[in-house]
């Protein structure tokens, strides 16, 4: 399912300066279409993929995991600019999804134990405050509170951060998605091994499935071969769909696997 047609930029943008409409990419921007249910956007460190994201999570005004929202994030200033710039064309409006970067995700972990531990120390506390109370009047007061850290624990475990970043971050995913949405995902591959990404692409295909759509900007040769998707790539001015094979991520990784010992020859002593 597409829900989200396309963004356009307004014509009377094209005279802002200063960042983000100083980028390339940004300033040569003038429509920019999803028409498979996937669209990777690749670049290097810097080509304003990352900032086309975040100023689309912004327009749409998607929820966030892990951080602020992104009307209130005030590094996102900026991109807050950039989507007051840009025109949304829907196919059909959903509020469901969810906005992610990758750097915020360890913090979203971080939050999940310290509400559950919060959650902990309040049945303690009941425990001390209902000492003389009855069992019934006890078990009143605790079910709440026990109902709240049951649901947190069938989420996301007994401890989040206990599991490997990849571990975590899939469980969130599993547990965040929902049929019909719309998600933008920002260099997910940033905490997750060659395999996982795989078990990330699986996820992916099930939400299609399930009327699901995708934007995500990653530097991931493995993601960036899902089927179908369209693949843009902001090294590119204007920008430009490309295809897989074509990707300078995919030719140079191929070519250093195949002779890791060309690169890597000026690092011999």
């Amino acid at each position: 399912m597409i829900h989200l047609r396309s963004i356009s930029k307004r014509r009377e943008a094209s005279t802002r300066t200063g960042f983000p409409f100083s980028v390339p990419v940004v300033r040569e921007l003038t429509t920019l279409a999803f028409p498979s249910a996937v669209t990777f956007l690749v670049g290097e460190n810097g080509s304003g993929k990352s900032t086309i994201l975040e100023a689309i999570a912004a327009a749409v005004k998607l929820p966030t995991i892990g951080s602020t929202s992104t009307a209130a994030d005030t590094t996102l200033a900026a991109q807050r600019e950039l989507a007051q710039a840009i025109t949304v064309q829907w196919s059909k409006r959903t509020s469901r999804g969810f906005f992610l970067r990758a750097e915020d995700f360890f913090g979203f972990a971080k939050s999940v134990a310290q509400m559950r531990q919060a959650l902990l120390d309040e049945l303690d506390e009941v425990a001390q405050s209902f000492a003389d109370a009855s069992s019934y009047a006890r078990v009143l007061r605790e079910g709440p509170i026990r109902s709240s850290l049951a649901e947190m624990e069938r989420r996301y475990g007994i401890d989040l951060d206990a599991n490997s970043h990849g571990q975590s971050f899939l469980r969130v995913f599993r547990e965040r998605f929902v049929p019909g949405g719309l998600y933008l995902i920002d260099e997910p591959e940033a905490a997750l091994s060659p395999q996982s990404q795989l078990a990330l692409l699986m996820m992916i295909r099930e939400l299609e499935q399930a009327d699901g759509q995708f934007i995500i900007a990653t530097h991931s040769p493995i993601l960036l071969a899902y089927p179908g998707a369209t693949i843009y790539s902001c090294d590119e001015t204007p920008i430009e769909a490309v295809p897989y094979d074509s990707l300078a991520h995919v030719t140079f990784t191929r070519d250093f696997l195949r002779d890791p010992q060309r690169y890597l020859r000026h690092l011999d002593p």
